[in-house]
């Protein structure tokens, strides 16, 4: 005789309290794919999830955090739901991503010593008169 473990289902309400994320946000990766399979509805029509989907959350919070867009994620859920460790794809998307926050650190530098330079010969002109041809002569 086989006995089967009851599958225990939660409502959207439920996750998001265990999840931390707004009810909102849960139906909105759900109608984007990235929840994978629900547990169907209840019979008033409530999104029924299984207790798996906590795992996929963190997943996706953590992957948004280290700059991974939605459709990367979809992408890596995707390889993963096909029964594959997406460790590679991953990586892929991690060292592309550091190398565009290195290119933004360059663009900043540069920035920062541009700013630098115009506060450094900052001067105050509000005592003389207004050019109309002029905004501000610090910014020429």
């Amino acid at each position: 005789m086989t006995t089967t473990t009851p599958i225990h289902t939660w409502k959207i309400g439920t996750v998001a309290r265990q999840s931390g994320l707004p009810v909102k946000t849960i139906r909105y990766y759900a109608d984007l794919g990235l929840l994978g399979d629900t547990m169907g509805r209840s019979p008033k029509g409530y999104r029924l999830f299984s207790a798996a989907v906590l795992n996929r959350l963190a997943f996706i919070k953590r992957a948004q955090a280290l700059g991974l867009s939605l459709q990367d994620i979809r992408n890596i859920l995707a390889v993963h739901d096909a029964g594959t460790l997406p460790c590679g794809v991953i990586r892929e998307l991690l060292e592309a991503q550091l190398q565009e926050i290195n290119q933004q650190m360059a663009t900043l530098r540069i920035l920062k010593g541009e700013l630098q330079g115009i506060l450094s010969g900052w001067q105050d002109f509000s005592n003389q008169p207004q050019s109309p041809s002029t905004i501000c002569p610090n910014l020429r």
